[in-house]
């Protein structure tokens, strides 16, 4: 097992470009089982969540080549097992949307219930209920969904709204299980994220038909077969974020290259408000980053895209620990999602967390020590902080960190920060 350790107070500067979207990529490359045809999926990034998948596909009989950032991914029907691995699937909670290109190419499946990062309850119900609603059956035996459509998918209308709000891998995997179902079907209370977006551009350049993506009402159009293509997934708006926040707490201008202005307005407009300047060029693919020196405080209060995103309340965290003032940040979609406030205080930050909201009173310096992360965004949480720390910091479970982010320690390095990987003799 790794650790990062990262020796704070180094200022950070030059170039960072941003790699592809880890919450994109994942359903995209299941979405390679619709199709008997070659796809070819640019910018997949290099983190252990992507490579899982592609471990899935393996296993399920795909043909898959990686090379440069590229996937090919062949799935020929009569290759294609229907039943997944636990080994494999218990690793990433994303494996999940596997459901729906299985149901809609084999009619059955049988899919462990999948793991993944520990930030509080995160049900597939809304899942099982969409697949039902197509006209499944769902049996839930010694851990495993086994599900089948003996008369086919048949389209209908489904309202995906969950107790906090829109499930973005609920509506990826119903989009995908109704592009090959007979009919129409409409997706109410959709998801409008990016990923979405990005995914529903990759299925109708396959060939399917769906219309509303990035609106809360998405139209899909049952066809009878997908082809194959070509697909370049969108850049990823929480790296983007995270590196936004480390040029914030320790940047002396620092510019990130491949990003989309569009997906990370909200995370812009905070750090704005709290004094630090962005400059975007005229594409808005690329930001330019300097820190202020007159940081004022902020208030989050997470909300389904295009508000604050949950995933990135932790770094901001990180950035609020050490703002003058008192910051509040609420997490409405994950309340439980604040462990790393612990971990944070081992380090001098003043933070007191009650029912899902963080108040954070900022404090003159943090002290490097020991830490652990407990999930992914937890872990990027502490490497900003260390990033600031007086002193020497180390981060275990750096598993973690490599789940979503692409060759961090590398990237940081690239920009002036002391940061290595070793190995942690520590069980």
């Amino acid at each position: 097992m790794e650790k990062l350790i990262v020796h704070g107070g180094y200022r950070l500067r030059g170039a960072v470009s941003i790699g592809g979207s880890k919450n994109a990529v994942l359903p995209i490359l299941a979405a390679s089982l619709l199709t008997d045809e070659p796809v070819h999926i640019c910018r997949v990034p290099d983190v252990s969540d992507a490579n899982y998948m592609l471990q899935i596909l393996l296993q399920l009989g795909a043909d898959v080549e990686r090379s440069s950032g590229i996937a090919r991914i062949q799935c020929t029907k009569d290759k294609i097992s229907s039943s997944a691995s636990y080994e494999q699937v218990r690793k990433m909670r994303a494996s999940i949307c596997l459901m729906g290109p299985l149901m809609a190419r084999l009619g059955k499946c049988t899919l462990p219930l999948p793991g993944g990062c520990v930030i509080g309850d995160r049900p597939v119900d809304l899942h099982i209920r969409a697949i039902q609603a197509l006209g499944a059956q769902v049996e839930i035996h010694q851990g495993n969904l086994h599900i089948h459509a003996p008369n086919g998918l048949k389209g209908t209308t489904v309202d995906l709204r969950g107790e906090n709000g829109p499930t973005v891998l609920g509506t990826d995997n119903l989009m995908m299980a109704a592009v090959l179902a007979e009919g129409t079907t409409v997706i109410e209370s959709a998801a409008c994220e990016p990923e979405v977006v990005d995914l529903a551009n990759f299925l109708n350049n396959m060939g399917a038909k769906i219309e509303g993506a990035g609106t809360s009402r998405i139209t899909i159009t049952g066809v009878e077969k997908l082809h194959g293509c070509v697909h370049t997934v969108i850049p990823d708006r929480i790296e983007t974020g995270t590196f936004m926040v480390a040029a914030a707490l320790m940047g002396d201008g620092v510019t990130l290259r491949n990003v989309c202005r569009d997906h990370i307005q909200d995370i812009s407009r905070l750090l704005t408000e709290c004094g630090h300047k962005l400059e975007f060029n005229e594409e808005g693919d690329t930001v330019t980053i300097t820190p202020s020196k007159d940081w004022k405080s902020g208030k989050i209060t997470t909300a389904p895209y295009p508000g604050f995103p949950t995933d990135m309340q932790a770094q901001m965290t990180a950035l609020f620990a050490l703002t003058p003032g008192i910051s509040i940040v609420k997490d409405t979609i994950f309340p439980q999602r604040f462990m790393h406030c612990s971990e944070l205080k081992r380090m001098g930050a003043d933070i007191k967390v009650d029912q899902g909201t963080a108040i954070i009173t900022g404090v003159e310096k943090l002290s490097g020590a020991p830490v652990m992360a407990s999930d992914l965004r937890a872990s990027a949480a502490l490497v900003l902080a260390a990033l600031a720390a007086e002193g020497t910091t180390e981060i275990r479970r750096l598993y973690h960190l490599d789940r979503g982010y692409e060759m961090i320690a590398d990237k940081l390095l690239s920009i002036g920060a002391a940061v290595k990987r070793s190995v942690d003799l520590e069980p």
